[in-house]
């Protein structure tokens, strides 16, 4: 039996919200229209912070209200304080993402908090979403390197897993916000988070800032993780987190993992076609895909391995 590898589509919001392009409601629309007929069933959709600090999501209620609801398509809306959950349940999101630090430094700068301070509010966060019978994960941001404090002690990963399943958590990821990690940390990583995660499902989230996201995916894929955050084109960023580009492509993440003989459920060709018209149509910008500037693998040469 195939292995299947879900791959969460974040372009909607982590892939647009440092983009210097602010997408009208209506193109947005249209991005996720078209992720969904590329197979796409589960995505980031919106994110519920200060429209002051992320401009470029003042709209999510509206996209949120405006998205095709159709079987099988989940949408999952950001929320960082129980103002955001709230505005998140209103607007009908089928889940919650909730963002945990793993170090003070970028912490206090995106959250005005520190890492234990965010497990805190995650307890009430957690209880709100359960008490509407909605699943709400968790995203540690900065797990592998801070910013403005550099390295980051693995230890508090595991410790913070615990609390996320403590509160209920139905997922809980780790996410490579400034693009560090390698291969190696990302083993030792989940090694120590799933001392303390138990039966909690783990999900990665790889920025492809120094190039090393898809070598990343490939040991968390070896490792047993069984779903992957990515961006279509490549876009996103953090605007807390300095030189932070953007997220890995998803249709490289594709290319790789079916290459490798895992199924992801989302076609390739239609990835490709989608990350080019965010280049050409909706973004006008080059967008970081090496899939959208190669291609998938050459029928040619697919032909004669078949014979």
């Amino acid at each position: 039996m195939t292995r299947k590898i879900e791959i969460v589509e974040v372009g909607p919001r982590d892939g647009l919200q440092n983009d210097p392009v602010l997408l009208s409601t209506e193109m947005k629309i249209e991005f996720i229209s078209r992720l969904i007929d590329a197979g796409v069933n589960r995505m980031e959709a919106a994110s519920f912070v200060h429209p002051k600090l992320v401009p470029a999501m003042a709209d999510s209620a509206e996209v949120m209200a405006l998205v095709p609801r159709l079987d099988g398509v989940r949408y999952i809306g950001l929320a960082l304080n129980e103002r955001g959950l709230r505005r998140a349940l209103e607007a009908g999101c089928d889940e919650i993402n909730y963002v945990m630090v793993a170090s003070p430094g970028f912490g206090l700068r995106n959250q005005n908090a520190t890492p234990e301070q965010t497990a805190d509010l995650f307890d009430k966060i957690a209880i709100l979403a359960h008490d509407e019978g909605v699943p709400v994960s968790v995203t540690v941001s900065v797990a592998f390197g801070d910013p403005f404090d550099g390295e980051v002690d693995a230890k508090i990963l595991g410790e913070l897993a615990a609390r996320a399943k403590a509160a209920g958590a139905c997922e809980f990821a780790l996410g490579d916000t400034i693009g560090v990690a390698d291969p190696w940390s990302v083993r030792k990583a989940l090694d120590i988070v799933r001392r303390e995660s138990g039966d909690m499902r783990l999900r990665m989230h790889f920025h492809n800032t120094r190039n090393t996201a898809l070598a990343n995916i490939a040991a968390a894929v070896d490792a047993g993780v069984d779903v992957i955050d990515a961006s279509c084109g490549g876009i996103g960023g953090c605007p807390f987190a300095p030189k932070a580009t953007g997220n890995v492509a998803t249709e490289d993440v594709i290319y790789m993992l079916e290459r490798g003989g895992f199924e992801t459920g989302i076609d390739l060709d239609r990835m490709i076609a989608t990350a080019k018209w965010l280049e050409d149509v909706a973004l006008k910008h080059p967008v970081e895909s090496a899939l959208k500037r190669a291609g998938g693998f050459p029928g040619a040469l697919a032909d004669k391995t078949q014979a």
